[in-house]
């Protein structure tokens, strides 16, 4: 079975994202639909995959205030371990293989540069790690989310 998502579920979509908790009464009025067929709706986009659920996004008030990304080279067969240390690893938020030169693209969240000194000389120390890079986020100029 297989259903298009059509112009009023990308609609849908593009409302949720801006507000996930936007009530389905609010999301009916803008969409100048029934409420029960925008309940349908996110149940049938809900079941099949193309709304995975609802989370919240902490503001930068939130975040740790020291952000950056360290790309890593490794040896394969070390992979297991290292990804086992780096999910050990508080500040580490999101690890990402990538292409190229580097095989590993870890997203970091720190409290201070000491916290985040302390979490790259870790990384770069593990076994297996060959080549590590890291580049500290300054400022953010487009978030579009998660």
């Amino acid at each position: 079975m297989s259903e298009q998502i059509d112009d009023t579920d990308r609609a849908l979509l593009a409302l949720l994202t801006e507000n996930a908790r936007m009530p389905v009464a609010d999301l009916a009025r803008r969409l100048a639909l029934a409420r029960t067929t925008v309940q349908a709706r996110i149940e049938r986009l809900e079941r099949r995959g193309v709304i995975a659920g609802y989370t919240l996004r902490p503001g930068s008030a939130a975040r740790a205030p020291i952000r950056a990304t360290a790309l890593v080279a490794i040896e394969a067969r070390h992979a297991p371990a290292l990804l086992s240390r780096l999910r050990a690893l508080a500040e580490v938020e999101a690890v990402h293989t990538t292409s190229g030169r580097f095989d590993l693209l870890v997203q970091i969240a720190a409290a201070s540069t000491e916290s985040l000194d302390a979490v790259l000389d870790r990384i770069g120390d593990a076994p297996g790690v060959r080549l590590s890079e890291s580049l500290v986020h300054l400022s953010t100029k487009i978030d579009r989310g998660a």
